[in-house]
């Protein structure tokens, strides 16, 4: 699959900035780096759209403007390239033990291009966990945290590198190879941007789908 940057996607709102949320990095006691965000709250949206989402996001469209455009490249206009199931759950669908080919670069940087195969192992209406796996070994871990409010739906995600606590002997070296700091904080950024574009098409897309028979309420 062709994984060049494509031009950015047209879209009618503004990406948010990063002052909209609550973010940092942090180094756990293991010495493993724990990227966060704190995201503001996702106006219009559920839980249960959130659970939705991070189940389907890797196939479809979405109708933005009259035009049917691949949603994951929605979900980030400007950095995503592609996003696919290598796997489907054993049901079939894409909840936990689903693969999925990623391929984005933060900020539109070729030295921030990320492109894996991840993992699901959680996704409901508290919880999307994946995490990228070689040797069976966790090399990063990705953890989203939903919490229902009066006004939306709350999103605290973090990344967790290396993922795995077997590799805490080799984090020093890992980590400049995995993450390095700059890119660090593009994912920050881009975690920030990428969570809020979901209030402005997420509802539609939902209500859409759930129209046409494809998700019982």
């Amino acid at each position: 699959m062709d994984t060049d940057l494509p031009d950015p996607l047209s879209v009618p709102w503004q990406l948010k900035p990063a002052s909209s949320a609550q973010a940092g990095v942090e180094t756990l006691s293991d010495g493993r780096k724990k990227y966060w965000v704190k995201h503001e709250v996702l106006k219009g949206v559920t839980t249960r759209m959130l659970a939705w989402w991070f189940a389907h996001f890797a196939e479809g469209k979405v109708e933005i403007e009259g035009r049917s455009l691949d949603r994951y490249r929605v979900w980030h206009p400007f950095d995503h390239v592609y996003a696919r199931y290598v796997r489907r759950a054993p049901d079939g669908s894409g909840g936990p033990g689903a693969q999925i080919a990623l391929c984005e670069y933060l900020a539109r940087n070729p030295r921030y291009k990320i492109k894996v195969v991840s993992t699901v192992e959680k996704v409901d209406e508290t919880a999307f966990i994946h995490k990228v796996m070689r040797g069976g070994i966790q090399l990063v871990r990705m953890e989203h945290v939903f919490t229902e409010t009066s006004t939306g739906a709350r999103d605290e995600n973090c990344l967790i590198v290396p993922g795995s606590t077997i590799l805490v002997p080799l984090a020093r070296l890992l980590l400049p190879r995995l993450m390095p700091a700059d890119k660090g904080e593009a994912w920050l950024k881009h975690s920030i941007e990428e969570m809020g574009t979901l209030e402005h098409f997420l509802p539609e897309l939902y209500a859409h789908e759930a129209e046409e028979g494809h998700i019982t309420r």
